[in-house]
């Protein structure tokens, strides 16, 4: 409790740590009011995490009287708290960006790369400067798409550490999430290699210290050491670094616009002659050549258009990502690609397309030639026939030859090279350590551990070193190069389905403040990038959606525990509303009939066995609910209890649901209410489920079950297993319980698990002795469809006269390929009421051998027995015949499935119906006492 210590200061009491209390108004109460504090998750970065008073604190009787708090005016608000609570990270020290030096500037490092100073020139060759335009206008609109896309996710909450694997897990799912999130890393781990041998290969060494391959890898392994040194110093080192790139990049970019401005007569030669009509006319049009089409040219230009994500990559160490990575990333895009225009048109309005070098091709008075390069004084006209090594088809270096000072784009191309190595860098350990943070692939957790005030990824940065250094050293990466590229652009095309995903779902949930988007466009942007993808490489495209096939089926399969609100969640949400309205317009039909099962069965790992067999049977075909009628009045424990049932039914793999109802001394009452509550229009339960108790004959509660499932047109199905089904008094519940055990305890434990294991070869014999409507029949049909069940064989018992068996048999077996029902037998039985051995003995009252007052107190204090005028009006020998014929006919089965006998209401008394149930099913393999609704369930008809 909040108590002033007299010095005017505020403290939280030792004595409740969960619970945050204050004053109200000034007034003597413990409820709480509006604070940020109660909706930060605990992970929240500002401290511990806050809770206001619980209900049940607040509307249950007061354990203790509340002491005086804070007199009026002291308390603090939520504003000095959270300032409190925001001074107390700052005193750590951690550093954090803006969106200048945090987006904004890693963006356009990354998107400015080589290609802005070696191809870009050759691409205006082929393409021609329409066509190039076009080409980077359509490269923009991809990543102007998905920057938009990533603005509405990153502005729809608070965004922490993990870029782009953040962004899609949290909004898609751990199953995308997951499989994005590892590729990208390591998509960015051996980008650290592609950009570190483009720069070894640039450097220009006047002499080879071994060979040409052995230099690059020399030259790339020290370059990777020193990129690992400024990552490991920190990120504002690498803050520092990237900025003192960026200047080098920016001083090359404004070099060669200069250079285009002065032209040389000795450059002109060489293909340059400056700002010309006749040049920019002649090199407006596309001239392909080697083979060489748009999209070949379009897929060489695209990846450098990437790297959009480089701020977003790094956002747990933005001060305010939300405004940060919108204005950033959008800037930077808009900047970048303005400047890739104007490179295109400057290069392609200066340069001819092709020329000799040579000074003394100049026109004479005999050649007659059209070509920009002629009207300019030049005759290049022998290029046609190949061999030229100038102008902007044949000179990657074409804009070192244009600038004002070449060395100078030399070293744009170092600083484009390493600045993208350096985000790649720092990328990859980022998005990894998130990763391994949400522990979505077991055993990566070690990558997690962060150091330092900025809760620096140092094991991940070796990792990402140790991928990058093996590809360095491999120093052939035309193979992995294509693959990386559309890693990227899966996942820009999951950011961008994730908006529209998220926007489709509808959730209120989803409220970007970012507004400048639009969920069809961002399902444009999705397209776009899984078509350019093929158009980059198909091979590559058709490699990377197998990999995030393969790990999205592994994460599915493993079912993370997780739970990020994602829209998936949301979209389930309106599909299964949508189609229980639509279903609940849909009359019944017997067609479609499906057994769902309400399932009585307590806390469901007290009775493994009950839901294993009806899960056999429902799962992906029917409902089933877990019902649990309590009589604790204590609602307090639902919620804790909910969700331990529910974990328990995700880690056993049984797809149910569990319903709850708590009740005090109203059992009847309540199990009807449950009865007719659970279930959803048309989605709701059409069969109890019991398990079998070996002391129901002193529990007459249970006909009352039956009695009321009956009443409302419920089939019932009660299992029985001879050593029982309840474990729930043995500890640990578990087959791999240590605790020494009885050997009865011991055989109920190993029971307990008999349905979860294959059953083999056998046979599951069903004893369809009256027409219920078909259910008898049909969930042993069910249960062979499983794999489980799928080597038994179903036996048919039918009742029938001795004088007439053969036909009895031939009308079953046409009955039932009517119905398309395979069996390996039918067995007519025409002894069912012949004599039987006395087994009711222990239920029978005997009044006749004791005084009629002794009778009475007998029948009064044991209600279940039997009295003599009950066993000679209702014919209980048919219980005991039948479990005689059970014994000698079915003793081997693998399940029983038998018709369970019916009793009037009113007439027959719980005592001798509980008394039939426990005769019939005495001494029996697992056995399934089933009475339909006497509604066809079953039918021959197309």
């Amino acid at each position: 409790l909040l108590h002033s210590t007299g010095t005017g200061q505020t403290h939280i009491s030792d004595s409740h740590s969960n619970t945050y209390y204050m004053r109200t108004f000034g007034h003597n109460t413990i409820d709480a009011v509006p604070n940020i504090e109660f909706y930060r998750q605990t992970a929240a970065p500002f401290g511990e995490k806050l809770t206001r008073p619980s209900l049940s604190e607040l509307h249950d009787e007061l354990d203790k009287p509340f002491e005086d708090g804070l007199v009026n005016g002291e308390e603090p608000s939520a504003a000095e708290e959270a300032a409190a609570l925001m001074a107390k990270e700052a005193k750590g020290g951690a550093v954090k960006f803006g969106w200048v030096k945090g987006v904004l500037v890693r963006c356009m490092l990354n998107i400015w790369g080589v290609m802005l100073f070696i191809r870009m020139s050759w691409i205006v060759g082929q393409a021609g400067i329409g066509l190039t335009i076009a080409i980077i206008l359509m490269a923009t609109l991809v990543t102007t798409i998905t920057g938009l896309s990533t603005s509405a996710i990153a502005t729809n909450g608070f965004v922490r550490g993990g870029g782009a694997y953040y962004l899609i897990s949290r909004s898609l799912g751990p199953e995308f999430g997951g499989s994005i999130g590892l590729i990208f890393a390591f998509a960015n781990a051996v980008a650290v290699a592609m950009y570190v041998v483009g720069f070894a290969e640039t450097v220009d060494v006047d002499a080879l210290m071994t060979d040409e391959l052995n230099d690059i890898r020399i030259v790339g392994t020290l370059t990777v050491i020193l990129l690992l040194g400024i990552s490991v110093a920190g990120m504002e080192w690498e803050a520092k670094a990237q900025i003192v790139l960026l200047v080098i990049l920016l001083a090359a970019i404004a070099n060669y616009f200069l250079g285009t401005f002065i032209p040389v007569d000795n450059k002109e030669p060489k293909g340059f002659f400056g700002y010309h009509t006749a040049i920019l006319f002649e090199n407006f049009g596309p001239d392909f050549r080697e083979e060489e089409t748009f999209f070949s040219v379009f897929a060489i230009f695209f990846p450098a258009a990437t790297g959009i994500l480089a701020g977003a990559n790094i956002s747990g160490d933005l001060a305010d990502p939300q405004s940060a990575i919108p204005i950033g990333t959008l800037l930077a895009i808009l900047v970048t690609g303005l400047t890739y225009v104007a490179v295109a048109v400057s290069a392609g309005s200066c340069i001819v397309r092709d020329a000799t070098g040579d000074h003394n091709d100049t026109v004479s008075d005999t050649v007659n030639c059209t070509d920009a390069a002629c009207t300019l004084g030049y005759d290049f006209s022998i290029c046609k026939e190949g061999g030229c090594q100038y102008g902007l088809m044949n000179d990657f270096q074409v804009m070192s030859l244009v600038s004002y000072f070449g060395p100078l784009i030399t070293a744009g191309i170092f600083s484009a090279t390493l600045s993208s190595a350096l985000a790649s860098l720092v990328s990859a350990p980022k998005v990894f350590q998130a990763l391994c943070k949400d522990n979505i692939y077991p055993g990566l957790g070690i990558f997690a551990k962060g150091y330092g005030k900025n809760n620096e990824p140092l094991r991940g940065y070796v990792l990402t070193f140790c991928i990058g250094l093996a590809f360095i050293l491999i120093a052939e990466l035309n193979i992995i190069a294509p693959i990386i590229s559309n890693f990227f652009l899966a996942s820009y095309a999951l950011i961008n389905f994730s908006v529209f995903h998220a926007s489709l779902a509808n959730s209120p949930g989803w409220r970007p403040s970012f507004k400048y988007y639009n969920m069809w466009v961002s399902l444009a942007g999705a397209v776009l990038c899984c078509v350019v993808m093929f158009v980059i490489n198909w091979w590559a495209a058709l490699v990377t959606l197998l990999i995030i096939l393969a790990l999205y089926i592994y994460v599915g399969y493993k079912k993370p525990d997780v739970n990020w609100g994602s829209s998936t969640q949301a979209l389930i949400y309106n599909q299964a509303l949508t189609h229980c309205l639509n279903l609940s317009s849909v009359e019944d039909h017997v067609k479609n009939f499906r057994p769902q099962c309400l399932v009585l069965a307590g806390y469901p790992n007290s009775r493994p066995a009950l839901l294993q067999l009806v899960h056999s049977f429902t799962k992906n075909v029917s409902l089933m609910v877990c019902g649990h009628v309590s009589r604790r009045p204590n609602f307090k424990d639902l919620s804790q209890d909910y969700v331990r049932c529910r974990r328990w039914l995700i880690k056993k793999r049984i797809k149910a649901f569990y319903s709850p109802v708590f009740a005090d001394n109203l059992r009847f009452s309540m199990m009807t209410s449950l009865l007719q509550a659970v279930g959803l229009g048309r989605l709701k339960p059409n069969t109890l489920v019991m398990g079998f108790k070996n002391n129901w004959m002193t529990q007459s509660f249970v006909v009352k079950r039956c009695s009321d499932a009956f009443d409302l047109q419920f089939g019932v199905v009660i299992l029985r297993l001879m050593d029982g089904l309840d474990i729930s008094h043995i500890p640990g519940q578990a087959t791999e319980t240590k605790s020494p055990l009885s050997l009865t305890d011991q055989r109920l434990l190993e029971s307990s698990q008999m349905f979860k294991k294959k059953q083999g070869k056998g046979t599951i014999d069903v004893w369809w002795l009256f027409d219920d409507g078909g259910l008898t029949l049909l969930i042993p049909y069910l249960l062979t469809n499983r794999s489980k069940w799928g080597d038994c064989r179903i036996r048919v018992f039918i009742g029938g006269k001795i004088n007439r068996i053969d036909h009895d048999r031939r009308a079953m077996a046409t009955l039932l390929s009517r119905f398309r029902i395979d069996f390996s037998d039918i067995n007519v039985l025409g002894d069912i009421n012949l004599s039987f051995k006395e087994l009711i003995e222990p239920y029978r009252l005997k009044e006749d051998d004791m005084e009629q007052e002794a009778a009475e107190r007998l029948k009064a204090q044991e209600p279940w027995r039997i009295t003599d005028n009950e066993l000679e009006l209702y014919k209980t020998n048919r219980q005991i015949r039948l479990n005689e014929l059970l014994k000698e006919h079915s003793s081997s089965a693998k399940l029983i499935v038998v018709s369970m006998p019916l009793a009037r209401k009113g007439t027959v008394s719980s005592a001798l119906y509980m008394c039939w149930l426990e005769t019939l099913s005495k001494d029996l393999p697992p056995l399934l006492l089933v009475r339909g609704n006497h509604q066809s369930v079953l039918t021959f008809y197309s």
